[in-house]
Order: structure tokens, then sequence, then C-alpha cells
């Protein structure tokens, strides 16, 4: 009869080896989001997956960030909408879109009445020039939007020629 000594390796390396079959053997591959790389969207592409068919009209919502930002990694924006912010009427929500990265949405900021103005500001990171559109949703069904061309000289996220 042999006797195995068990050392802390040697029964590290057969939990692994156990975990890893028992991972493959019984799991579901894992579904990432759609990413749009390398393909410029157009403006109803990026805005119908949010608004569902409804009208979205581009009024009262101001969109400050730099024309051309030397890093996509950083790139500082301000959204301002013009708003009462009373419990009737007031945004509930501000989306951050993408023309080209590789996910459209790259923010989603929610708001009501006990905000008192509706405004973000924040870094976004950017894979090359494209358009950024920010979108607002009012407690009314409405949707407003802008957008701005942010031309980038070097790219994050992926490069998408």
């Amino acid at each position: 009869m042999k006797v195995v000594s068990w050392t802390r390796r040697k029964g590290l390396k057969g939990l692994l080896l156990v975990g890893i079959s028992g991972t493959l053997l019984n799991s579901q591959f894992a579904h990432g989001q759609r990413m749009n790389s390398g393909r410029l969207l157009s403006l109803e592409d990026m805005v119908q997956p949010i608004v569902k068919g409804a009208k979205f009209v581009k009024k009262e919502l101001h969109i400050e960030a730099p024309i051309l930002a030397d890093n996509g990694s950083l790139v500082p924006i301000h959204i301002q909408v013009q708003s009462p912010m009373s419990e009737q009427d007031h945004v509930t929500h501000i989306y951050l879109l993408s023309q080209r990265n590789p996910v459209t949405q790259m923010a989603m900021f929610q708001f009501g009445p006990w905000n008192g103005r509706c405004g973000v500001s924040t870094r976004i990171r950017l894979a090359g020039t494209q358009e950024v559109v920010a979108l607002a949703r009012l407690s009314s069904g409405e949707f407003r939007y802008n957008q701005m061309e942010i031309i980038v000289t070097e790219s994050s996220c992926v490069d998408a020629s």
C-alpha cells in the first residue's frame, strides 16, 4: 500500500483541477454586451434602444466639453438640462451615449425633484473622434437631447479604425 503525503501545494493543485473541470463541464458561456467597435452609429441607432419609438427633441439641454481632447481616457464633460425640477415636472434620467465606443451607453444618471437642478459633471472614455449624445428623460415621458462632436487625438477603449 502506497502512502501519499499531502502537501499544501498538492492540495491546491487538486482543488484547482477539480474546479476547472467542473466549470468547463457544467457552465454556460457568458454573453457580453453588444459591442459596436469600428462602426459609427447614427443618432437613431444610439437613441432608439432607450426611447423605444417615443419622440425626442433637441432643446433645453446643454453639453460642455472640449472640442479637442488630447487623450480619450479622461475627457471632461458637463451636462445641464433646463427643468423646474418640481414634483410634476422634473428630469428622471440623463444618458450619455457614444457613437464609436464598444458599448454605446457610457453612463446613466437618475434624478428626481429632490435634486433642485439637473446637471452632471464627469469624465468619459472615448475610442476616437465621434459624436457624443446626451439624452434626458423627463417625468412627462418627453425626451430631450443634444449632441457634440469631440475630436480625440489619442483614443481610449479600443482602436476603432
